[in-house]
């Protein structure tokens, strides 16, 4: 195994591990890669960069080893609580399947509990689980909604999702200022005061 080293300018210890084997593949890969599209592998600039590429591809992709059920199992907690509760702005970074391009903006999830309540950071983990795989944003939605809906059984789920595409806005029809909504809810969010109610508090500043 192998990890990034100590970064003495930031006194930050992060520490990623990585299968070295299989990030050997990985780079050979991407080392013919940028062969293929013309570059120089062994030149000065390149010549770790295919070991670096792997890297972040692992990381990218890092959700399918995660298990969103048990991060929401490990923080359900029994609560008599009825009501809306909504996590906002939460930034959503993810990789197209069609193209291997990025995409990114924001969630918004909110579920009404029914007996049990859960840990709000694990909403965000959920959505990173699901996120860093290859995706497209309408499946991303919807798992993010089934998920919570399994395993909380609450009164209802809501999830909007806003996202830039880079497949759209750097290759393509290569519109830059688009934006990519979608929406999925269960239960209470289906009726329309409620949902009313959900859209309203995500496009208000209460801070």
């Amino acid at each position: 195994m192998s990890h990034d080293e100590f970064d003495d300018l930031t006194g930050y210890n992060k520490i990623d591990i990585y299968n070295e084997q299989s990030i050997g593949g990985l780079a050979s890969k991407y080392k013919s890669i940028l062969s293929e599209i013309g570059e120089d592998p062994h030149r000065e600039g390149l010549l770790k960069t295919p070991e670096r590429v792997a890297k972040a591809m692992k990381f990218l992709t890092h959700g399918y080893k995660l298990n969103p059920t048990e991060i929401l199992k490990s923080a359900r907690f029994k609560e008599d609580y009825k009501q809306m509760v909504l996590v906002k702005n939460i930034e959503i970074y993810s990789m197209c399947e069609h193209h291997l391009l990025p995409f990114f903006g924001k969630a918004h999830v909110a579920y009404i509990p029914n007996g049990y309540i859960v840990g709000l950071s694990k909403i965000p983990r959920v959505i990173d689980a699901f996120a860093r795989r290859l995706q497209v944003q309408e499946r991303l939605t919807t798992e993010i909604r089934d998920c919570i809906e399994d395993t909380l059984k609450p009164l209802g789920v809501a999830v909007v999702i806003e996202c830039s595409h880079l497949c759209m806005q750097m290759r393509g029809i290569q519109k830059q200022n688009s934006v990519t909504t979608t929406s999925a809810f269960t239960g209470e969010f289906l009726k329309e005061t409620t949902r009313a109610e959900f859209i309203s508090l995500i496009g208000t500043k209460l801070h």
